[in-house]
C-alpha cells in the first residue's frame, strides 16, 4: 500500500513546480518542434493534474473545517494563471522566432528563388510555424478545461478576479 500525501504537500507540489514555472527562454527549444512539444507537455502538468490537485487539496463539505478552502483555492487558481501565462509567452515567442526566419528564408529566397536545399528550408520553417500556431489553439482548449473544473470544485471557496 502506498503512503499518502498529506494536504500540505501535494499543495505545495501544485504550487511551485520549478520545472512547469521555469522561464520559456531558459528551457524551450524553437528550433526543434519535438522538444518544443515536450517542454509544452511538461508545462501542462498542472492542467493535466488538475482534477487531483483539486481533490487533494480542496476540502469536501465534511472536512471544511480543517482546511482552509478559500486560500487553497486562491494559490491553485494563481499557480494555474502563472503557467497559462508562461506557456503563452512561451508559445509566443517561438511564433515571433520561427516568423523570423520565415521571413529571412523568404527574402534570401527573392534573391535566389532557385535554391532548393533553401526552398526546402522555406518549407519546413513554414510547417514548423503552422504547427506552433496551432499550439495556441491547443492552449486554449486545455486553459479552458482547467477553468471549467477549477470553478466547479472552487466556486462557493473563491470567486477568481474579473480580467478585463
Amino acid at each position: 500500500m502506498r503512503p499518502r500525501l498529506n494536504r500540505p504537500h501535494a499543495l505545495f507540489l501544485w504550487r511551485t513546480p520549478q520545472s512547469i514555472m521555469a522561464a520559456p527562454d531558459a528551457v524551450l527549444n524553437c528550433e526543434d518542434f519535438s522538444m518544443f512539444q515536450e517542454v509544452l507537455k511538461v508545462m501542462r502538468t498542472i492542467d493535466d493534474r488538475i482534477v487531483h490537485a483539486l481533490n487533494t487539496t480542496v476540502p469536501t463539505v465534511s472536512f471544511s473545517g480543517k482546511v482552509d478552502a478559500t486560500q487553497t483555492c486562491k494559490q491553485l487558481y494563481e499557480s494555474m494563471m502563472e503557467a497559462h501565462l508562461s506557456r503563452d509567452r512561451a508559445i509566443k515567442t517561438c511564433i515571433a522566432q520561427t516568423s523570423e526566419i520565415v521571413g529571412q528564408l523568404r527574402e534570401a529566397r527573392s534573391k535566389d528563388g532557385d535554391n532548393m536545399t533553401l526552398l526546402k528550408q522555406l518549407r519546413k520553417e513554414q510547417t514548423k510555424l503552422k504547427l506552433m500556431q496551432s499550439e495556441l489553439n491547443v492552449e486554449e482548449v486545455v486553459n479552458d478545461r482547467s477553468l471549467k473544473v477549477f470553478t466547479e470544485r472552487c466556486r462557493i471557496h473563491y470567486t477568481p478576479p474579473k480580467v478585463v
